[in-house]
């Protein structure tokens, strides 16, 4: 069983979405970690899919049928939202800091505590929290 690419990854300018294709590609071929199955398509994978104004079942039959994550990228925003620079540039700074002093701060917390992480002040976001997890 295999852990998705890091969070902090981008295909062009979009955060995450390489771990969003990563995590589908995983999982159809029946090699995605067995702790992520529950959340699929939710937490940042939804939050990336709703930036991009794209259905994640319909993004993941895209990825599954072979498409690049610059191809599934590019059907996202033919078929998804434009948004203006500075409305990226907010999402990527809510996606860069949460679980830092926001409504997800309690969660980091926790999810630190219950793995062995309490004592890792480099920890700061769920998206240290998630490579630390991973182990990168």
């Amino acid at each position: 069983m295999k852990f998705p690419c890091s969070p902090k990854l981008e295909t062009d300018g979009v955060l995450y979405f390489p771990r969003l294709c990563d995590k589908i590609r995983l999982h159809a071929a029946g090699e995605l970690h067995p702790d992520y199955h529950a959340n699929l398509g939710s937490g940042m994978d939804l939050w990336t899919c709703q930036f991009l104004g794209v259905d994640y079942a319909a993004l993941s039959e895209v990825v599954r049928n072979g498409a690049s994550d610059a191809e599934a990228l590019a059907w996202a925003r033919t078929h998804g939202t434009t948004r203006p620079a500075y409305e990226a540039a907010w999402w990527r700074a809510y996606m860069t800091t949460r679980g830092f002093r926001d409504d997800l701060s309690i969660r980091l917390g926790e999810r630190k505590v219950e793995s062995g992480f309490a004592d890792r002040f480099d920890i700061q976001t769920f998206m240290d929290y998630i490579d630390a997890d991973e182990r990168r």
